[in-house]
């Protein structure tokens, strides 16, 4: 290893490597060994993200108790935690709610806690659906959450609509996700740089007109009403 990597480095860099060492580390479960450093996290004012295995820091606030599997989604990336703050901000109270791309199913499983009646998560990803399901069962809510493949039910309008994806497949798929959103009804995206801001609400500006809600460590969340 070290013979290629002072090639390497004369190769591209034209230079030595110098005051460097390596080891081997020992095999372990990686998507797990992180989890030792996943700690209770607050976002807004009511909600707390907790990992299973840790007491709620405020036993009275809306505790969510998770274990993200294999599927993203822990409130630790910027992107989720503006979501969750965006969630955290509204009166959902009897509210439908999709969670597109829903990973961990932290959005959905944030948003039945917070009082909507009803969710529903859509991943491509078979891991992701079995992680938000298990997530769901350890906060009680799993009789009002469903989780399905894209292709499924796909004409079902909602009062919310979170999408924490990325800006390119965003933009795509504005037709769909805008008619999602039922009249009067919110939408949310992130997964967006503040960069790339302007590009995507150009994109669903056809539909609803979406608006920069907060910006976290270069990540934006885009939100808009839809017409009545």
């Amino acid at each position: 290893m070290r013979n290629f990597l002072e090639q390497f480095a004369r190769l591209v860099f034209g230079a030595q490597i110098v005051g460097w060492s390596d080891s081997t580390l020992d095999d372990q479960v990686w998507e797990r060994a992180w989890m030792e450093h996943f700690q209770p996290m607050q976002f807004g004012k009511r909600l707390w993200i907790c990992p299973s295995g840790y007491e709620p820091p405020e036993p009275s606030a809306v505790n969510i108790l998770l274990d993200p599997g294999l599927a993203f989604g822990t409130g630790t990336h910027p992107t989720t935690a503006l979501c969750l703050r965006w969630l955290d901000s509204l009166s959902l109270d009897g509210e439908t709610v999709l969670d597109f791309g829903c990973g961990s199913g932290i959005l959905a499983v944030a948003a039945l806690r917070l009082g909507a009646s009803e969710a529903i998560g859509i991943d491509i990803d078979p891991q992701a659906l079995i992680a938000t399901r298990d997530n769901a069962l350890k906060n009680g809510v799993e009789d009002r959450l469903r989780c399905l493949e894209p292709t499924a039910n796909a004409s079902q309008v909602c009062d919310v609509v979170v999408a924490n994806i990325l800006s390119s497949p965003l933009k795509l798929m504005a037709p769909m996700l805008s008619g999602r959103v039922a009249p009067g009804g919110s939408l949310v995206l992130s997964g967006v740089l503040a960069r790339q801001a302007e590009e995507v609400a150009a994109a669903y500006a056809p539909f609803i007109t979406l608006t920069v809600w907060a910006e976290h460590e270069g990540w934006v969340a885009l939100s808009g009403q839809k017409t009545l």
